[in-house]
């Protein structure tokens, strides 16, 4: 049973194969490159952003910070 899967899954393989051209098999190889630096410059952008957001996250627990001693200083006098 399994060897006659594994023959029709190899025959599969070797139709699929017979299907690509050299043309289309470096076309996709191309786009598959280029896809994967595009991934890695999203992955480069979107760590970058969130460096910028945890900062702005932080610079705004500050400001906080700083209102609620203005607004403490204020109802104190």
């Amino acid at each position: 049973m399994q060897r006659t899967r594994i023959g029709e899954l190899l025959g599969q393989i070797r139709d699929l194969q017979a299907e690509w051209t050299e043309e289309a098999i470096q076309r996709i190889t191309t786009e598959n490159t280029t896809l994967k630096q595009r991934v890695r410059q999203l992955t480069a952008d979107n760590r970058t952003l969130d460096e910028r957001l945890k900062a702005a996250r932080s610079n705004l627990r500050f400001q906080d910070r700083r209102v609620a001693d203005l607004e403490a200083q204020i109802a104190g006098t």
